[in-house]
This record gives C-alpha cells, structure tokens and sequence, in this order.
C-alpha cells in the first residue's frame, strides 16, 4: 500500500500548489519511514560532547563583531501556534511584558542593534499557513522593519498527515485543515531554497543567518558571536548551554563514533531504555538552545548538491487527526529538526553561551517566570536574569495550562518572584496585587478555589 500511499500523497500535495523541492524532500523521508526509520540514536553509537569551546573565552575585535553582524540576517521560527497552553494563533503574539508581545521585543531588540552597530541586520520570520496573517499584521506596525527590498517572512511548507495504518494520506471532512502538518523546523531548509529567499539574500550581500525560535527571547542579536562565527570558518554552528536539573529533557549534541561528526539527539531520538543516559546532566553536560549560525554560501552549496535533500534524520511523530479528540484517527506526522542539520556539514562547530540567550516560553511555568520581576526589561527589548539563579515555577496544569485560566488566576499580574527560589502552586489559587513569593514556597491543593490576598508575602 505504501506506494500508492506516497503516490495519494504527493499528488495531494501538487493540488494544494506545495512547492516542488517540498515534495521531493518529503518523498525522501516517506521512503525512510516506509523502510522501518524510527530515527534513533543509541547511546553506543556515540560520544558526549564535554569539551565545547566557550564564547567567554574567545578574544574578538569590536571591528570584526560590527562587521560580521553587518552580513548577517536574523531568522525566527515563527509556525508554533502554542496548541499546548491553548491559544489559536502565532505564539509570539502572546503579551510578555508591559502588554508587548513576544514580537514586539523581537522587534525592539532587532532596531536597537541596527541603531547600536550601523547594521542592515534584516528580520524575517518563518511563519506556517496558521501564524502568517496575524504576525504581518503585527509587524505593519513596523514600517521600519523591511531592508533592501526582503521580505518579512516566507511560509513554512506543509504536507499530507499520513493514517498510522496504511501511510496514506488521511481524510478529515470535519476540518479539512486538520488533514495537514508542518514538516518540523528542519523545514527551514528546504523552504529557504524553495522560496528564493536564500537566493536573495546572498544577492543582496547577506553572509550569516542567525536562527533562533520566536519564543526565545534570550537570542538577541549579538555581533560577539557573529564575529566569533565569522572567525572561526565554519560553515554551521550550534549555541549550547550547562545543563541543570531543569534542562534533563533537552536535546542534546554528541559526536558520532563513526565518523567524528557533531550530531543532535532529541528525547524522541533516544530508546526508552537508555533515556537514564539522555537525562543525566553530568554524562551529557550540555544542551542545544536551537540557537544556529549558518554561512549562507556554504548552505546553498549543501543544498545544491544534494538536491534540497540534506538527509537529517527523521523524526517519526504519531499524533491523532485532531490534537483535541483522542478518539480521532492516529497519524503520522513525518519531521525534522533544524538542528540535526549539524551533521551534514563538516567541520561544524558548537560554542557554550551564557544562560540568558536561552529563555524559552513552552509552558505557563515559564510565562509567569518572564512576567515576573526575576527578570528585567532592558530597552533594547532583552530581558535579565536578576539574580544568580531563576527561580523554579510549578503551576498545576489542570488550573493554569492554558493561557485563558493562567490569566484568570494573575488579574493583576504575576507575584514579585525576585527573592524566590521555588514556587509551587498545586491547586486553584487566584492570586491578588502586590503578592511577594520568597524562599521556597507551595500552595497546597484545598479542593477548591482559593486566594492569596493582595499584599501578602509568602514564604520566609
């Protein structure tokens, strides 16, 4: 059946006027998961990564960080629609601070670094067909925002949800949408060639690509390491972080015993039974931020000849039809990760950053944490860290999963968490002005709903 499956598939996909190179990349990984492809990675086939170099011991010019920042275009992955805390459209429209959103920061820190570095510095984001619409309406508010012709965003591709029975495209006449996925952020690739984006911009003079999520807004531009990058020759470069105890289900990069080249490995690329090695933190010491350099010429070099085809490893992803009914049909959502593209260039490299380029929004936890005072709001639209260490927020997911209920409970905004260590708030507490969390503190579940009244102080 699988043939036919692929044949149903591509020819669902040429009706919906997906980009060639699209077809071709995902015809590659439907033949790889027809073939038994699970994509992963066992703890003998590699070696941990202990010994990355380190930004804070590199030496570079401010001549050469101006200059390197000066060819470098920022990337955003902006497709995530933040299904997970229960939103309907692009997650960097969510408000962060002071009732701007994660893309108005993005775009504050975008300026402010044209302005500090005489830089062109464009920003594009790669937005999906659910994120386009909203995000460029958000960034008309920019008119300051498009360099030298370029777009603001170009459109992630999409392709055909495929039954977990047969491979074949599934049928969904109650929202056809749902009957589509996005092909993982490994995308980027294809869709960067596919669009005449990559092609652009190296015509306009563009050297680097500095990628990162929408969601991150730790990764601002910063030309030290756009300088380092340029320095260093290498084609592609990873930015890692020390892992912590927060940080176990993070991927991660190892060097492959086969032929000394830089690899990811990501929880879905690890075997159940060796999951006790992925998570250790002291035998894989550091973790990927999904913060990416790339030299444009090589990358299209890369993508030329191997015909937009990079081969990163597939990533098998069963899901049902419908995220919200589990009763849905099962299907196969064929992926990649942008970051495994590591591997397919050699002498890549990885550099470990501070912890502040990393601050990821993927759960309520981490939202409440960002709106607090544990962190400062520079004007340049990059936050910091005001202490030594973020404090640790644990929110019950069944009162504050969602976005809708976590701002039920926080009317009037998060608690001061500056002095905190740990908050952990188990069950249904609403949370009044003016609230100080110190210490280590836990709001236990009381079967019902509850207040902490404004202007108290928790915790010692």
């Amino acid at each position: 059946m699988s043939d036919e499956g692929l044949r149903l598939a591509q020819d669902k996909m040429r009706a919906a006027a997906v980009d060639p190179t699209a077809i071709d990349v995902f015809s590659h990984y439907y033949r790889a998961l027809e073939g038994g492809a699970t994509g992963l990675i066992l703890e003998d086939s590699i070696t941990p990564l202990l010994d990355p170099p380190r930004l804070d011991a590199v030496e570079v010019s401010d001549e050469a960080a101006r200059e390197a920042l000066g060819a470098t275009v920022v990337l955003k992955l902006n497709g995530g629609l933040g299904t997970s805390m229960g939103m309907d459209k692009a997650k960097s429209l969510l408000p962060v601070r002071d009732g701007r959103t994660f893309l108005d920061l993005i775009v504050g820190q975008v300026l402010t670094a044209r302005e500090r570095y005489g830089a062109r510095l464009p920003l594009v984001l790669m937005n999906s067909f659910r994120t386009r619409d909203d995000s460029l309406a958000a960034l008309a508010g920019y008119p300051q925002l498009a360099v030298d012709g370029l777009p603001l965003d170009f459109l992630q591709n999409s392709e055909p949800k495929l039954r977990a029975d047969d491979l074949t495209p599934v049928s969904w006449p109650a929202d056809p949408s749902l009957e589509w996925c996005p092909p993982g952020h490994g995308d980027i690739y294809t869709a960067l060639l596919g669009s005449g984006l990559l092609d652009r911009l190296l015509d306009a003079g563009f050297r680097y690509a500095s990628v990162s999520n929408s969601d991150n807004l730790g990764a601002a531009p910063d030309p030290r390491i756009a300088g380092w990058f340029a320095a260093s020759g290498a084609p592609y470069a990873a930015e890692l972080c020390r892992r912590t105890a927060a940080d176990r289900k993070g991927g991660h990069l190892a060097v492959r015993k086969a032929d000394g080249r830089l690899i990811l490995r990501d929880t879905a690329q690890t075997a159940p039974d060796e999951m006790h090695y992925f998570t250790d933190t002291d035998h894989h010491p550091y973790f990927h931020t999904n913060n990416l350099w790339w030299d444009l010429r090589r990358l299209k070099a890369a993508l030329v000849e191997r015909g937009a085809v990079l081969g990163l490893p597939l990533i098998k992803n069963l899901k049902t039809v419908d995220p919200t009914d589990s009763s849905s049909p099962q299907v196969v959502q064929v992926e990649t990760a942008m970051g495994a593209a590591i591997e397919v260039f050699e002498g890549a490299t990885a550099i470990v950053v501070e912890r502040g380029r990393f601050l990821p929004v993927k759960t309520t936890n981490d939202l409440l944490l960002l709106r607090s005072d544990a962190y400062d709001l520079a004007d340049d639209g990059t936050l910091r860290l005001v202490g030594e260490q973020a404090p640790l927020v644990d929110l019950a997911p069944a009162h504050y999963k969602t976005v809708s209920r976590f701002d039920a409970r926080f009317p009037a905004g998060a608690p001061s968490l500056r002095g905190a260590g740990s908050l952990t708030v188990a069950g249904d507490w609403t949370f009044g002005s003016g609230v100080v969390v110190t210490g280590d503190v836990t709001l236990p579940d009381e079967g019902g709903p509850r207040t902490v009244a404004a202007g108290t102080t928790l915790g010692a």
